[in-house]
Order: C-alpha cells, then sequence, then structure tokens
C-alpha cells in the first residue's frame, strides 16, 4: 500500500551542514504533485493491494489461453454445497459477482472459473472441509490476500476456492522472547501494527502489505524488502500448524528457538505454494523495533556505480544496514507518470535506497553521513535526498514499493523475479531490451541488490504469444546461464511451473514430485501449480 510521495528533500541538517552537503541535498520540497476449458466465470475485478488499470478489462481464462485439459476431479452437485453450508453457515460464497474477484489475480493476467468459495475460522473447519473434499475428489485452491505474482493463488479451471481471509486472530505474543503465533489469515500490515505497539516488527515488509497473509507470506517464501537484515522466512518461522490434504491436522506450531528432534518438517511446507498442505497458523520470530531509522534515496551514473555504492556501503554501514535497492530511471518515469509520485532525485539513470535502522540515532546518523560523504567525494553518487521522521520515510518508499502498481498502469505485465549474481544484475535487462527492441512497451529493472534479485518486467499494451516467445526461454535460458536462479521469491505458481528445469536437476524434481504424491495422493491440493505434471 503505497503512500503519495511530496517531492521531499531531508537531509540530516545538523551533521551534512558542517559537511556542506546542502547544495547537493537541498531540504526544501519540489513542489511537484502528488497521488496513489472449464465452465463459463466472471471478469477480472480489482483487488485490494492496488487499483488496477483503469477502466474493466475481460481476462481471458487460463485455461483457454494456455490450452489446458482440466483433470478429471469430481464437480460440485447439491448434496456438496448443502454439506458446506452446514458447516460454514453464512460463509459460503456461491454469488458469481462476488467470485468474480477471487477467481482473477491482481495482475488480471490469469482466470478460474470456481463456482465455490469456503471462508473457515478454525483449523478445525478446514481440516473437515479438506477431508470432505479428499473423500469426493474435488480440487481445493487454497487462498490468502491474492497478491501472488506468478498465478499460484487463483484456480485454473473449477477449483473450490479455500480463504483464510476470516482466520485473522493473533494466538499470543511474548515480549520477552518475542515469538508470535497467529492464524494464517492475519494481514502482514495489521501483524506489524500490533507487534509494533508491543516495541517489535515481523521481520517481513512487502510491497502488499495492506492485503498479503501471513499464511500465503509463509506458503510462498516471500522475501520482501527486510530479507537483507532479518533473513528469509525459512529461519524466522519457527513452527506451523497445516492441514494435510485427507483432512489430517499436523501440529507442529513449536515456540523454540532450537529444537533438533527428528526432521524439520515446517521447511516442507514453507515455499511448498499450498500444494502440500494449507498452513492454519504460523509461529515466528520477531525482532524488536529499530529506535533510530534513516532512508537515503541516491542516483548514480551507471550499475557500475550502483555496485560500488553496495560494496562501500555495506563495508561503512555494517550492521545497520537493513535495505539497500535499486531501480532504473524507466521504473522511476513509469512512478511519475501513471501514479504521479514525485521523484526528489531527478536526471540519473539508476537509483538506490538505502535504509539504515538501529538503536542509537547519532551513531546511526554519523555513520551514514561518513557514506555519504565518501560516496559523493569518490563519484559514486551524484545527487540524493535523506529522511529521518516516518511520513518522509513513507515518501521515499513508495517510490520503490508502488513500481509494481506503475507498471500495471503502462499495459500487460511479463513478469520475471531472479536470483542472479549480484555484478550480473542488470546485464538481463539490457540484453532483454536488445532482444525485444520495439515490441515491447518498456522493459525496466529493480529489485534487491542486496540480496541479488533482480525483477525484470516487461509491458505491452496487451496479451502477445509472439512476444510471449520471444522472452520465454530466452529469460530462463539467461539466468540458467549465469547460474541464477528462475524464482528468487515469488515463487512458481502456474506460470513458471514449466521452467523448473532451469534451477533444479530431474533428481530434485523426481523428488519433489515424490513429497507431492505421498501427502496428496490425490493431487486435490492446488492442482496445475509449482511442480510440472508426473509422468
Amino acid at each position: 500500500m503505497g503512500v503519495p510521495c511530496a517531492g521531499c528533500r531531508c537531509p540530516l541538517r545538523s551533521r551534512w551542514a558542517r559537511l556542506g552537503w546542502l547544495a547537493s541535498f537541498p531540504i526544501a520540497a519540489s513542489g511537484r504533485g502528488t497521488a496513489g476449458p472449464g465452465a463459463g466465470c466472471g471478469a477480472g475485478g480489482r483487488r485490494a493491494l492496488h487499483a488496477g488499470r483503469s477502466g474493466r478489462q475481460q481476462v481471458a481464462l487460463t485455461s483457454e489461453r494456455y490450452g489446458l485439459r482440466r483433470l478429471p476431479f469430481a464437480r460440485l452437485a447439491g448434496g456438496d454445497l448443502a454439506f458446506f453450508e452446514r458447516l460454514l453457515p453464512g460463509r459460503v460464497v456461491t454469488d458469481p459477482a462476488e467470485l468474480e474477484l477471487f477467481n482473477v489475480d491482481w495482475l488480471k493476467s490469469v482466470r478460474g472459473c470456481s463456482k465455490l468459495m469456503l471462508k473457515p475460522q478454525t483449523t478445525a473447519e478446514v481440516s473437515q472441509v479438506l477431508r470432505y473434499c479428499y473423500e469426493r475428489n474435488l480440487a481445493v485452491n487454497p487462498q490468502g490476500g491474492n497478491t501472488g505474482l506468478v498465478g499460484g493463488s487463483v484456480p485454473v479451471f473449477d477449483e473450490i476456492i479455500l480463504s483464510t481471509a476470516l482466520m485473522n486472530q493473533i494466538i499470543s505474543f511474548d515480549k520477552v522472547s518475542g515469538i508470535l503465533v497467529c492464524q494464517a489469515g492475519c494481514i502482514l500490515e495489521k501483524l506489524n501494527e500490533y507487534l509494533e505497539q508491543q516495541g517489535f516488527i515481523v521481520p517481513l515488509d512487502l510491497g502488499a502489505k495492506g492485503s498479503c497473509h501471513i499464511g500465503g507470506n509463509v506458503a510462498t517464501n516471500a522475501g520482501g524488502l527486510r530479507l537483507l537484515r532479518y533473513g528469509s522466512l525459512r529461519g524466522t518461522v519457527l513452527g506451523l500448524e497445516v492441514v494435510l490434504a485427507d483432512g489430517s491436522a499436523l501440529d507442529c506450531l513449536a515456540s523454540l528457538r532450537k529444537d533438533n528432534t527428528g526432521y524439520d518438517l515446517k521447511q516442507l511446507f514453507i515455499g511448498s505454494e499450498g500444494t502440500l498442505g494449507v498452513i492454519t497458523a504460523v509461529s515466528i520470530l520477531c525482532p524488536q523495533k529499530p529506535k533510530a531509522v534513516n532512508l537515503a534515496f541516491l542516483g548514480c551514473q551507471s550499475f557500475a556505480k550502483v555496485l560500488e555504492t553496495f560494496t562501500t556501503c555495506r563495508a561503512m554501514l555494517g550492521e545497520i544496514l537493513s535495505a539497500f535497492e535499486f531501480m532504473d530511471e524507466k521504473c522511476m518515469e513509469l512512478v511519475e507518470k501513471h501514479l504521479k509520485l514525485s521523484n526528489p532525485v531527478t536526471g540519473s539513470p539508476f537509483y538506490v535506497l538505502i535504509e539504515t535502522s538501529g538503536s542509537n540515532s547519532t551513531h546511526d546518523e554519523e555513520k551514514l553521513n561518513n557514506f555519504l560523504e565518501k560516496s559523493m567525494t569518490s563519484g559514486l553518487v551524484t545527487d540524493g535526498t535523506v529522511a529521518t521522521d516516518d511520513k518522509k520515510i513513507k515518501m521515499l518508499w513508495s517510490l520503490r514499493e508502488r513500481i509494481t502498481e506503475a507498471l500495471t498502469h503502462d499495459g500487460y505485465v511479463y513478469k520475471y523475479d531472479l536470483s542472479l549474481p549480484v555484478a550480473k544484475l542488470y546485464e538481463l535487462v539490457t540484453d532483454m531490451r536488445a532482444r525485444l527492441g520495439q515490441s515491447a512497451k518498456n522493459v525496466v529493472g529493480y529489485g534487491h541488490l542486496g540480496d541479488g534479485n533482480l525483477h525484470l518486467n516487461i509491458t505491452a499494451e496487451s496479451y502477445s504469444h509472439s512476444l510471449l516467445d520471444a522472452i520465454e526461454p530466452f529469460v530462463y535460458e539467461w539466468t540458467a546461464r549465469h547460474s541464477g536462479s528462475i524464482s528468487a521469491e515469488h515463487g512458481l505458481g502456474f506460470k513458471k511451473k514449466q521452467f523448473i528445469q532451469y534451477s533444479k536437476p530431474n533428481e530434485a524434481i523426481l523428488l519433489m514430485q515424490r513429497f507431492k504424491a505421498m501427502l496428496d495422493p490425490k493431487g486435490i491440493l492446488n492442482p496445475y501449480k509449482m511442480l510440472p505434471s508426473s509422468r
């Protein structure tokens, strides 16, 4: 959920004035504008994350666009609806207009045709739903906030949507250990607001935080903006409660940082995208809320300068460095054009956003100032601005967090989320621009430089098979050739599952398929997603 940017410039006045930086980092605001083959089914609608492209657009059925055949699952009958209505009174959705929102991803790129959505409130209810579906051979699509970017959160055909929206209770929080236990449907931003009142934060931050659910974050092993500082969910999630395909509940909801008894089963479900079980509750280790946060938004004249800035930043800021993001000038052009946000640092081919988080503002500001002075005097950075108060920090973060939203206003978006050696990160963007030429509207690159994660995005006026063929599998071959991963944090979902072999050997894929067959022998959980079909 972005915050409109008023184009502020807000340096650390007292320190920078002594260093004579005010000419390069003026304080005054710029004054620029502000802003923010299945059964038939409904058209795509708006999602809570951000407004989509203007105008109501019909999204092609995934099954028709990709020429898919429905697997031999049972179809809903009157007796099924009667059972679910008895089990979940008032929480069974069959209205096509309401279902429309949940059959389409928020990118408006894939569309299923589910005729039923269920809204359980407890693990016991999820267990009864899945036990019934397993016995009836009814396919199920688990869904959280529906903010996924690879088509993993919506049906492909008529799978029953199992929503965690009403599973939104905080179970416990221990202020001594910092361990939070909550249901899977808690919205990330709401969790963070609750924790901030206790002096803590969630070790995860995403642009979709106003809509995404913590269970979905765990199911996709979401990375986000704080990974550089706090690591991935594989390290911070301590325990899970999961309901398996046959309805049996697995209680591994531990609140221990150390437990060396047997296999670490929770790791099977982190990043499994709802294909092995439905996560119903999460235990997660939360860090204390930093007492001092600073944000620097800087301009660089080349990607080589961006890399040097990162190296210098990591060496000089050390333990207080919490984020290092980069974006190219095309990203900023789209944010300004479509969202009317103001970029306070103009005229640079690349921009970096650096966040520091610590416990001593004087110490942190001194370290940041020393870094900025060196970066400017050595020519790594040519312009920039700094924010220290919450409002201005949010304004600057919105320039980065709302790039995805700006892209959706630019046309149909082909999205790629890649891990690459940091030195090679932007070469793919350059090569893709050269390859596509005028066939693409825009080719942009941005991402989490601190952990080698590139978000490559290509826009066109509308979906095109020929453009997709020019992008894929080239983008995956390029990534594999440079020892990268085809999915850094978004997962595989529906769109990327057939390309998993570019990142995993056949032996690993076969073992994953064996896990799937063991835990979900009928294949009812989130079918058509994550793994290529086993023969």
